[in-house]
């Protein structure tokens, strides 16, 4: 057998399968070519119902709300001001127990650091 026949040979068997899985899922071919999705009877029990599509939304809704706090914690320790806030924070730590460090202790922020 040839290559070119033994090429043909397989074309035809992928041909035939993609074929046979379109039928399986419910695809059909009109007279004009235009593939069609047909439901079939046990598609229609497979449908999730109303109170199922509403508990999902519900809950897609709460993993959205999650995602914003998550969001908000993420950038907000990150900006100038929260670390600003922090700095000074540790500084009147530092002013109140004079026992357990100083200020002197409290590293300062480089040149670097405050430009950002």
């Amino acid at each position: 057998m040839s290559s070119w026949a033994i090429v043909a040979v397989i074309a035809i068997v992928v041909w035939g399968i993609v074929q046979m899985a379109k039928a399986r899922h419910g695809i059909t071919t009109d007279a004009e070519g235009n593939e069609h999705w047909t439901p079939r009877a046990h598609d229609e029990d497979d449908r999730p119902s109303r109170a199922e599509i509403e508990e999902t939304r519900r809950e897609m809704e709460q993993l959205r709300e999650r995602l914003h706090v998550l969001e908000r914690i993420a950038t907000d320790n990150n900006t100038m001001d929260a670390r600003e806030r922090a700095r000074i924070a540790a500084e009147i730590e530092a002013l109140r127990s004079p026992g357990e460090g100083s200020i002197a202790s409290t590293p300062l922020p480089s040149k670097e650091e405050q430009s950002q």
